[in-house]
């Protein structure tokens, strides 16, 4: 029997006008949208604390494809030896900016003294996400394809950026991206030390002490069997799953609320400076 659900809602209508939120005219935009979406909060948080943002553009030749990138650090907290975190965005229907819609997180974490690069997975050019078929087969292609783009941003930042050491790589993923993240691992074992899925959904999570895996699960969505270790499995690997009350799916972006933003940040924080056991 074929499967049908409805898209992550979380990246779409990105171009209605954020600026003008203050206007009758953008009030009632907002208000007849039918997909609200995760929009960049263009002046968020950039008043706090000397975050840089640069965006450019990869290019991976071995596979013909422009991976765009936006990298956020602080000028008082470079050094050598700098924690990378790679975050991959939730659907945005191939909008083609969505990785710019987590902003609140980027630059939290940049503020913190980490090396944050989001990457954009979608292209305008690429195929849609079938929303019918068995999620786990119709999709993986595209979670593969996330997990390659991933590995080659690596490369290049190592690369690009060869004062910095990168002692380690976390992974942060929500929902499409959590699933990425949560493949990565398992198709190049090795590389990452910590991977953070926000209500990931179709991808189960690896089964594993390295890397540690957490992950951070909405209050309206459920996960698909076998996706979520068991209680015996969170012990036995050390994994950490957390249950947010009163915290949507499509919230877990620049949506969020500044409550649900600080909540988000402060478990994220927590798991990045958890110590190896």
């Amino acid at each position: 029997m074929g499967y049908i659900e409805k898209t992550d809602n979380c990246g779409t209508n990105h171009n209605m006008n954020f600026y003008l939120k203050t206007t009758l005219f953008a009030a009632l935009a907002l208000l007849l949208t039918s997909h609200a979406g995760c929009k960049p909060h263009a002046a968020a948080n950039r008043t706090e604390a000397a975050v840089s943002l640069d965006t450019f553009h990869l290019y991976d030749q071995a596979r013909h494809r422009d991976v765009p990138v936006a990298v956020y650090q602080t000028n008082g907290k470079r050094n050598r030896h700098q924690k990378m975190v790679l975050v991959s965005h939730g659907y945005g229907e191939n909008s083609g900016d969505a990785y710019l819609y987590y902003t609140f997180l980027t630059e939290f974490l940049a503020r913190q003294g980490y090396f944050v690069v989001s990457i954009q997975h979608e292209l305008p050019t690429d195929s849609l996400i079938p929303m019918t078929g068995i999620p786990q087969v119709v999709r993986r292609p595209f979670w593969e394809r996330g997990a390659d783009n991933i590995l080659f941003v690596i490369k290049q930042i190592k690369q690009k950026y060869p004062d910095r050491g990168f002692e380690e790589i976390t992974l942060i993923g929500h929902s499409n991206g959590g699933d990425m993240s949560a493949l990565f691992p398992q198709k190049y074992p090795g590389i990452v030390d910590k991977i953070i899925t926000f209500d990931n959904r179709r991808m189960a999570l690896p089964r594993s002490s390295r890397p540690r895996v957490y992950s951070l699960r909405s209050s309206d969505q459920t996960a698909d069997a076998g996706v979520l270790p068991t209680a015996e499995e969170q012990a036995l690997y050390g994994m950490k799953i957390v249950a947010l009350a009163d915290m949507p799916h499509n919230s877990m972006c620049d949506q969020a609320t500044a409550a649900q933003r600080q909540e988000i940040n402060r478990h994220v924080l927590a798991f990045l400076q958890e110590k190896k056991h």
